[in-house]
């Protein structure tokens, strides 16, 4: 008889337990999709946010050692592109440009370099001469890359996407372009705009910013 008590007892007390109604089911299944479709917005927006922009998405030798050096590696930062040469007028801008890296990189600004012979013949020495004469004249340390043709059908694609990007071709040594962190945003400076300028300075910062 115990036992039967028990066994009674416990289905009693299952019949008492108050039952979920379907309403109750339905918001409980609701919020899980929710919280589901909540993590899978989360996820894509990483996933967008580490994705390389087309205009980066391509490798150029170093000028170092001629290994091919990823774009994608520097996707979410501020770049300042640069083409130049050892035998400018404007090549004291190489010190500008150093500091300008040395005081911004930590926030997110990366200066890159491109070598050209392209104006005036400028640039006339082998990446190994161009890489000791940065190096020992300036201290240069941002990343620079192998020389680049900017000219002519024989142009590189990453300055034939800059071109039509911009609008706006290289008309000399030391031509800017100022890139933003979405890879998108492309602003160009002429030659005589230093590294020290107002403009340039301040275009950087306003980029860094957002």
């Amino acid at each position: 008889m115990r036992i039967m008590d028990r066994i009674n007892g416990a289905h009693a007390a299952r019949l008492m337990r108050p039952r979920r109604s379907a309403a109750a089911n339905l918001v409980m299944r609701c919020a899980r999709l929710t919280a589901a479709l909540a993590a899978l917005i989360v996820s894509g927006g990483v996933m967008a946010a580490d994705a390389c922009p087309a205009l980066l998405d391509r490798s150029i030798p170093g000028l170092l050692d001629g290994k091919p050096r990823s774009l994608c590696d520097y996707r979410g930062r501020v770049l300042l592109v640069v083409n130049t040469a050892s035998r400018c007028g404007f090549t004291k801008q190489y010190d500008g440009l150093e500091k300008l890296q040395q005081k911004y990189g930590a926030r997110g600004l990366t200066v890159l370099g491109f070598p050209s012979n392209d104006f005036g013949n400028q640039e006339p020495g082998s990446d190994k001469e161009i890489a000791e004469f940065c190096s020992m004249t300036y201290g240069v340390k941002f990343p620079m890359f192998a020389k680049t043709v900017l000219k002519g059908p024989q142009r590189h694609p990453f300055y034939v996407d800059l071109v039509r990007l911009t609008g706006v071709e290289p008309s000399w040594n030391f031509y800017k372009y100022l890139i933003g962190r979405d890879g998108v945003s492309i602003t160009p400076f002429a030659s005589n705009v230093t590294p020290e300028s107002d403009a340039l300075v301040g275009a950087i910062e306003a980029a860094l910013a957002r």
